[in-house]
């Protein structure tokens, strides 16, 4: 693969390599402007790259690759419909488009998208989230051995994200349909890939399956105490190396230290005997958003 795409002096993508396993749902994250959709649109050869090649489903994209898209589902950057036609009008047209026999088929992805009531409706007089659910219903009409999705859960409300988390994990489970998606939902990503790569400023920085994930996540031990100061000074002089963090319940200080995380009662018996008792003891590890922040930077001020 080996992408890179630039526009005269700017750089897009440098020299990006993804690869995505059959049945995988693979997770693409990266801040806005990191190259996320110039990915997608390079993978669908919506445009070409400056130098690199595209292999999907084990087709070189490129002349010649026409027929590979009738197994390729795609919404990119927002759901795009005619919005002077009714839900089924537009995927009745997308149905001819994908030259698909099975009238069926427009029913069917109708009711998997929970549209029925809104069939008959112009798209043009749709919500963010049932446009976005068009959008979907679209992608999903030709029964695609892949799936690219740019933002799949924009506008759908908490339930609607959970309706297709579900519609994704079994569509990769029960068919092998391979899902790739961008997605600014960190914690929906999190319940939902089995892969995850990051991408910033046009690199790839890391790629890991959601176990290995897991694994490099920073656990720490979190001490909430009334002097933190006191505190600080006291676990200093045990060995210990504290620093500040932020978190909802206010300042605290945080130990990443494996003899603080695998003794914390040492922790507290120090603070205690020191006159500086702990108002909060606990052991927690990053989710998927600390990781993300902190590996891009981005939470820093």
């Amino acid at each position: 693969m080996d992408l890179t795409k630039r526009y005269g002096d700017v750089s897009a993508l440098e020299h990006v390599h993804i690869q995505v396993h059959r049945g995988e749902i693979y997770a693409f994250l990266g801040l806005n402007g990191a190259g996320k959709t110039t990915t997608i649109r390079l993978l669908l050869g919506m445009m070409r790259p400056t130098s690199g090649y595209v292999d999907v489903l084990g087709v070189r994209v490129g002349p010649g690759s026409e027929s590979l898209w009738r197994s390729v589902g795609h919404m990119v950057e927002s759901a795009v419909a005619y919005p002077e036609l009714t839900v089924i009008e537009n995927l009745e047209h997308a149905r001819r488009l994908y030259d698909l026999p099975d009238a069926g088929v427009v029913a069917r992805v109708i009711d998997r998208l929970g549209l029925r009531e809104y069939a008959e409706r112009q798209a043009g007089t749709l919500s963010l989230g049932n446009l976005q659910r068009l959008g979907l219903a679209r992608a999903l009409l030709p029964e695609p051995d892949l799936l690219v999705l740019d933002e799949p859960a924009n506008g759908l409300d908490p339930a609607g994200v959970v309706e297709v988390r579900e519609l994704l994990r079994g569509l990769a489970r029960e068919r092998g349909v391979t899902v790739f998606m961008s997605s600014h939902v960190l914690t929906e990503v999190d319940r939902v890939a089995t892969r995850v790569g990051i991408i910033h400023r046009g690199r790839m920085l890391e790629e890991l399956t959601a176990a290995e994930l897991d694994r490099l996540r920073r656990r720490r031990l979190e001490i909430g105490a009334r002097d933190l100061e006191a505190a600080s000074r006291v676990l200093r002089a045990a060995g210990f190396d504290p620093v500040q963090g932020a978190g909802r319940d206010g300042i605290r200080l945080e130990i990443s230290e494996d003899r603080a995380l695998e003794h914390p009662d040492e922790i507290a018996r120090l603070l205690v005997e020191a006159g500086v008792p702990p108002l909060r003891l606990a052991i927690a590890q990053e989710d998927i958003e600390e990781h993300f922040l902190r590996l891009t930077g981005a939470g820093e001020s």
